[in-house]
């Protein structure tokens, strides 16, 4: 789209004048049809989505408060998870019907919405309220903070012209652009209801207005401990909530009480895992830097831990997680009492868990009634508990074992638990609604929230045909059962010349299938490639394909099945990146409709032959993108070593190596199962044994080549369920960028990432339900256990571990450090920020046990091309 330009509205006039355009927009919005509505919301929603980095870098750069990382998962929930939640809910004519009882409930919008943005959360806030008010017909001006007005405009911008673009009447939504007192009073004043996030004054003048307003009230959410929760789990889950976003979310923990009884246990494992317990006359420095004149310090809110410290005069080490003052009073003379929103928490005694409750109750009494509370305890065996928390606590969330800020927010923890950035406190805390804004505000609900795991999966082909000299019963299926006429084969040139494709055509010709052949396949396939393959395929009309040869035949067939069966299929919206592939925004299309897609491997590492994924690089930018949905899961895969026995060297030891880090980022990956489990550890056992045999002997040793193919396939199954971790992502920006073999890339990277992974504090871990605390470092203990290596310690295990793989590496030809490969220094340090930031983008990212900062990959990627340890 062309860059649009808005008239500026820094005036009563100017928003007077932009108001009549919003209503008149607004008018003409509310006579569409749910179909219409529902597209414009899907594209609105994947426009803030692909926007999500440049968003969140433009938040912080504006305010100065935050970590972009985590304002880039804020905007995928805002755009991604809201879309998820609300993609099927009717908000056009008759949304419910009782025929019997002559009832009908018919919506209708409400007009204009006034919404006032915060500092705090500008970018997500901003696409969260205005895709809610595009799914319900209504139009929108926006009133954004003075000092975050340029990313909170940018935002609505990029929802606005998506959804323009997609059908909505112009001027639907708007902003002030210069925001003032004034501006914002009129705005409150002359719209149909206000939906206002922000401090406590913004929202009690929200709803003196004299207009319907939905507002929010402050939190101050403590975090019981009982001495029958699980520690770990509980610890983990406050440092991962507190710590998110530096502890902007008003849902994040302020408080927490811990029972005598394990007092000095969670005590060690918060500064274990990286908290500084301030001493002596350093909790009276810090106190004085959270107040000043009775109002929470603004140069506090969104820092660091050690900013904070630095601000207080008190020395901490610069990678502390989070202050933790060990306080008594829970009155309002305690200043650690109070609302923080930053990295700094108050944590309490208790004699046991009923005088715990006592101290919550008050925390929230003197402020953040009705937002949220949190306890860690055995939901099983302490019910009694949990009830008598639930029944004293008045909040309208209460979290049970869950991270208070990415559960306050929904959807995440709990999946009853909708989507949102406004989070309605009731009555108690002088709001209209008592839940998380989105449906019913009439009535205050209580919402006992308890964290649950996601239904997990173990997908494979319909069909894999194992042994050697297995292809000929295989393709038997093709006349004998599926009844196929036409068949296309893709496959590179080299395996088309060196007559690879002859076993094939013979038992085709004599089924008498007819077939074509497309052998202009190149190590790492683009999608001009991929296009041209479809069109071909498209003259032939074939109703079965099959892909012969590594990973690059097999993802550059797989999308050219889709734009075969899918000739108008968006790439980009295909290669869109998702936190979770059951929640993403873009639906792949149906596959097999016209062909049934067969995977025969010609070496033994990638795995594509069972796996949804395929990689394939944009021509025009050079950007590699993994493309991941089980649509694209091969019907049959024929693991033939037939076709395995002369690969020369560099391919065995590139796609062998691969395999191995198949397993191992299957293995860490938050989605792993004991199902992926068993096949990743087998598939490891069998490369160590079998690829040097392999490389050394070729065709001269059968058996090696065999239990190498079926080495790859597991760990291909492997990762198929589990996914892939940022050990892939580097590898596949080291690939673009400089023709490294994936294989090669994978090997020079995984070192870091093992030892990264395997940190038992890491400065953030992966946001996933199954994942419940840092545990990478036993799973890698695991590993070395069954693969015989020895050592005293878990440490200890993955020293072994990362050398035991070195000297598999060296065993196979693979040179140490990125420079052997890349020793044009200069150009590899001037790429390096825009490799590192694609690296965080790509979709294997999500996965990670570690969710990694952009300069914690950066740093691995140093780390990698010098050869240096950190």
């Amino acid at each position: 789209m062309e860059k649009k330009e808005y008239g500026t509205v820094d005036s009563v006039e100017t928003f007077e004048a932009t108001l009549a355009k919003v209503r008149e927009a607004q008018k003409k919005f509310a006579k569409y049809t749910q179909e219409q509505v529902d597209e414009i919301f899907r594209c609105a929603a994947m426009a803030a989505n692909s926007q999500r980095i440049p968003l969140a870098k433009y938040a912080v750069e504006e305010t100065g408060m935050g970590v972009v990382e985590d304002k880039v998962i804020k905007n995928h929930l805002a755009s991604e998870f809201v879309y998820n939640c609300y993609r099927h809910t009717k908000t056009c004519g008759v949304i419910e019907e009782d025929v019997a009882g002559g009832m009908q409930k018919i919506a209708e919008p409400v007009g204009v919405i006034g919404a006032v943005i915060p500092t705090t959360n500008p970018t997500s806030t901003a696409i969260y309220k205005t895709l809610l008010a595009l799914k319900t017909r209504n139009g929108m001006i926006i009133s954004p903070h003075p000092r975050a007005k340029g990313s909170t405009i940018a935002a609505a911008k990029v929802v606005l012209e998506a959804a323009v673009k997609a059908g909505a009447p112009e001027n639907i939504i708007s902003w002030i652009d210069i925001p003032s007192l004034e501006l914002t009073t009129l705005l409150m004043r002359e719209s149909d209801i206000i939906l206002a996030t922000g401090g406590p004054g913004m929202v009690k003048s929200a709803y003196s207005s004299g207009k319907p307003a939905l507002g929010v009230g402050p939190g101050n959410t403590p975090a019981i401990i009982d001495d029958t929760a699980d520690i770990k789990l509980a610890v983990s889950s406050i440092i991962h909530s507190k710590t998110f976003d530096n502890g902007m979310i008003c849902a994040s923990e302020q408080s927490v009480i811990v029972l005598d009884k394990i007092y000095k246990e969670v005590k060690k494992e918060f500064a274990d895992r990286g908290c500084y317990f301030l001493k002596g006359d350093e909790t009276d420095k810090v106190r004085k830097t959270i107040l000043i004149n009775g109002a929470l310090n603004a140069k506090i809110v969104g820092q660091s831990a050690f900013r904070i410290a630095e601000l207080a005069g008190v020395s901490v080490p610069q990678d502390t997680k989070i202050l933790i003052g060990e306080v008594e009073s829970v009155e309002l003379s305690e200043e650690f009492a109070h609302e923080k929103l930053s990295p700094v928490l108050a944590m309490y005694k208790a004699k046991n868990f009923y005088e715990a409750i006592e101290k919550a109750y008050r925390l929230i009494e003197d402020g953040g009634l009705g937002h949220t509370s949190s306890v860690y305890l055995n939901e099983l065996t302490e019910q009694e508990k949990l009830n008598k928390f639930a029944s004293t606590m008045k909040t309208c969330r209460i979290l049970v074992n869950s991270p208070s800020s990415q559960g306050g927010v929904g959807d995440v923890y709990n999946f009853r638990l909708n989507p949102s950035l406004t989070l309605g406190c009731g009555t108690w805390g002088g709001n209209s609604v008592s839940e998380n804004v989105g449906v019913n505000h009439l009535i205050n609900i209580k919402t006992v929230a308890k964290r649950r795991q996601n239904m997990l999966w173990f997908r494979a082909p319909e069909k894999v045909y194992v042994k050697k000299g297995c292809l000929d019963t295989a393709l038997s299926e093709l006349g004998n059962e599926l009844g196929k006429k036409r068949a296309f084969i893709v496959t590179d040139s080299f395996l088309y010349k060196s007559g690879y494709i002859k076993p094939i055509t013979e038992k085709l010709d004599k089924m008498g299938i007819v077939h074509s052949e497309f052998f202009n396949v190149a190590p790492d396939p683009t999608l001009a490639c991929a296009k041209e393959g479809a069109a071909q395929m498209s003259a032939f009309e074939p109703d079965v394909i099959i892909a012969l040869g590594g990973g690059s035949a097999m993802d550059a067939a797989k999308i050219m099945w889709v734009l075969y069966e899918h000739p108008d299929v968006d790439f980009m919206d295909m290669a869109m990146r998702f936190c979770d592939i059951r929640k993403r925004i873009y639906t792949f299309p149906k596959m097999g409709e016209k062909a049934y897609f067969i995977a025969i491997p010609t070496s033994a590492g990638t795995g594509s032959e069972v796996t949804p994924f395929a990689v394939i690089t944009d021509e025009k930018t050079g950007v590699k993108y993994p493309l991941a949905d089980y649509e694209l899961m091969p019907d049959m895969a024929i693991v033939d070593a037939d076709f395995h026995m002369t690969a020369p060297k560099g391919l065995t030891s590139a796609s062998g190596i691969d395999a191995v880090t198949h397993s191992l980022e299957a293995i860490a990956s938050m989605m792993a199962t004991d199902y992926t489990d068993g096949l990743a550890l087998r598939s490891l056992k069998m490369v160590f044994e079998y690829l040097p045999r392999a490389y050394d002997n070729g065709q001269n040793d059968p058996v090696a080549r065999e239990k190498m193919a079926n080495a790859a396939t597991m760990a291909g199954m492997a990762f198929a369920n589990a996914f892939l971790g940022v050990c892939h992502s580097m590898a596949h920006k080291l690939g673009a960028f400089y023709h490294i073999p994936h294989g090669i890339a994978n090997a020079l990277m995984i070192d870091e990432v093992l030892r990264f992974n395997a940190d038992p504090t890491p400065r953030k871990m992966g946001t996933f339900s199954q994942y419940d605390h840092p545990h990478t470092l036993e799973k890698y203990a695991e590993v070395a256990d069954y693969l015989g290596v020895k050592g005293k310690t878990d440490a200890d295990k993955l020293e072994g571990l990362i050398a035991a793989i070195d000297q598999l590496k060296e065993k196979v030809g693979i040179k140490k450090t990125i420079k052997e490969y890349v020793p044009d220094e200069e150009k590899f340090l001037a790429q390096l920020d825009e490799m590192t930031e694609q690296a965080f983008d790509d979709q294997c990212t999500g996965a990670n046990p570690r969710y990694p900062l952009m300069s914690e990959i950066k740093q691995m990627y140093l780390n990698a091309y010098y050869g240096t340890k950190n």
